[in-house]
């Protein structure tokens, strides 16, 4: 069990060639985004948010084909598949991208995409900030029990991809919903917008994100909602029993139930601006 201490976007002007420019390098360009296959139901209008956003980030995110299974990190297909589509970004071949750290991961990519180093931090299980500037310099975390200290090492440096997925790595073995809670806060759902989530902290607990929103003409709010889970498996956008499916509407009572977690209503949060 993993420690609890433990894209393409679619080229959309709307979006700037000069914010899709390192989307085209690390993704397929013709597969299909969120926005492009999810046509909002009848009377209801998908909402826009400013072109670099995390919001609109995840609505351009890019899919896998129509018809693909969610699989988990060994290339089996997930028991119980509850999606309606598979995002598009790679598994490593341990159980390792789990709720958290797929929603850790969508939260790093985009930053990276912009080129914004120093907005990728993380805070581990034991409460340390691990902030992906010190991994560039080739700074790496020592673990001895509870116990974390930074040490400078021979290790490669930089911001090119490599260092980058070693930084993820070391994020998702010791970092978790527990700690992801210390980078969120607590948010009104009549706010909803995309990137916002659902979350129970504890081992295990569990995270799910809202990545597209509309509205009814009478101002009724409907939503997307995508997860990883355990064990590791790609992150997928979940279905429901309602006839406008895969749109949730916004929870009128004590809780909210998913596919695979029922959440208290008010477990609901944002990330720290």
């Amino acid at each position: 069990m993993k420690l609890e201490f433990g894209l393409k976007f679619k080229l959309d002007l709307r979006c700037g060639i000069c914010f899709l420019i390192p989307f085209l390098l690390s993704f397929p360009i013709f597969s299909e985004s969120i926005q492009e296959r999810f046509v909002p139901p009848n009377g209801y209008s998908r909402v826009y948010y400013p072109k670099e956003s995390f919001s609109t980030y995840l609505q351009n995110f890019p899919l896998k084909p129509k018809g693909s299974p969610v699989l988990l990190y060994n290339g089996n297909q997930k028991q119980n598949q509850v999606h309606v589509a598979v995002l598009d970004f790679p598994l490593l071949k341990r159980d390792l991208i789990q709720c958290a750290d797929a929603v850790m991961k969508l939260r790093a990519e985009y930053f990276y995409a912009k080129r914004e180093w120093n907005q990728i931090r993380f805070t581990i299980s034991n409460g340390m900030d691990v902030p992906f500037s010190r991994f560039s310099k080739g700074e790496r975390v020592l673990v001895k029990g509870n116990k974390t200290s930074w040490i400078q090492t021979k290790a490669k440096k930089g911001i090119g991809r490599e260092v980058f997925e070693e930084y993820l790595q070391f994020i998702y073995s010791y970092a978790g919903t527990i700690s992801l809670k210390s980078e969120l806060q607590k948010k009104s759902i009549q706010k909803l917008e995309p990137g916002d989530v659902w979350m129970e902290a504890g081992s295990p607990g569990h995270v799910v994100m809202v990545v597209d929103k509309a509205m009814g003409k009478d101002g009724q709010t409907i939503f997307l909602l995508a997860q990883s889970y355990m064990p590791s498996q790609e992150m997928h956008i979940l279905k429901n029993g309602s006839s406008l499916s895969p749109w949730f509407t916004l929870p009128q009572g004590a809780t909210f139930p998913t596919p695979e977690w029922e959440f208290p209503t008010a477990a609901f949060y944002e990330f720290r601006k």
